[in-house]
């Protein structure tokens, strides 16, 4: 197995040995480190440390990955490295990295790189942290079915929101004007009753609202429940799966 074999398969998520292991979890430190700052008002020295050692961390992740790229891709070996720079990942990997280069030098300071582009590191916990992977995954083979479920609920909360608009007439005592004044209020309305949230903000004054948003609610709930039970069922699946992967490739 030729060195650069070996790095990718070091670097990628869900490998076995050890040196995988021991990859992912200084990965997952430095994302959690990196991240850290932003749940402070005040910035110290030792997160001035921590945005180092995460930079340092991403920055080398991001190398490693571009230089063995092709091993990954489907692309040709050439072709490869040129798309890598361009994917999704890529873009995500090199934006975390920015905000260190903000503090070492200070030419970068004149463009000002927002302190939240730092909560952009957060996603790359989609690659390391195992539940993600595996929620992603599902995702990924559900698309269509979950597609179908939002098209449902989306279509569901603008019959609602029409009925609404046209059934609730009502002056409100308390602001002495229509409940709703816009069609977005009436849709906005449907979308809390389908989620069963109930900010309060908004809420029928007449009978016949308050029937219609109870059917709402009670519908939502069912409407809600679906891709609930898609994930899980998906989740225990590609638990399962991943179990008998392990197996045979100990055997």
């Amino acid at each position: 197995m030729s060195y650069r074999k070996k790095i990718n398969k070091i670097i990628e998520p869900r490998q076995t040995s050890i040196a995988s292991r021991v990859y992912d979890a200084v990965m997952l430190i430095a994302i959690v480190l990196g991240i850290c700052p932003l749940m402070f008002r005040t910035q110290t020295e030792t997160f001035w440390y921590f945005d180092i050692f995460a930079g340092i961390c991403f920055t080398v992740d991001y190398v490693l990955r571009w230089f063995t790229c092709d091993l990954r891709s489907k692309h040709r070996k050439w072709i490869a490295f040129i798309i890598y720079p361009f994917t999704l990942m890529a873009i995500i990997d090199l934006l975390s990295i920015l905000p260190t280069m903000n503090v070492l030098t200070p030419v970068f300071k004149v463009a000002r790189v927002p302190r939240l582009l730092k909560i952009i590191r957060v996603v790359k916990f989609l690659r390391y942290f195992e539940p993600f992977i595996i929620l992603y995954t599902v995702i990924h083979k559900q698309i269509k079915l979950f597609i179908a479920v939002l098209s449902l609920a989306l279509f569901y909360i603008f019959i609602m929101a029409l009925i609404m608009f046209n059934a609730e007439e009502e002056i409100n005592p308390e602001t002495g004007q229509l409940l709703f004044n816009s069609f977005f209020d009436a849709f906005y309305f449907a979308a809390c009753t389908l989620t069963t949230v109930g900010y309060g903000d908004l809420y029928p004054i007449s009978e016949t609202g308050r029937v219609i948003s109870i059917i709402s609610s009670i519908v939502g709930i069912a409407i809600i429940a679906l891709p609930s039970g898609i994930i899980s069922a998906g989740y225990m699946d590609e638990i399962s799966l991943r179990r008998e992967e392990a197996k045979k490739s100990k055997k």
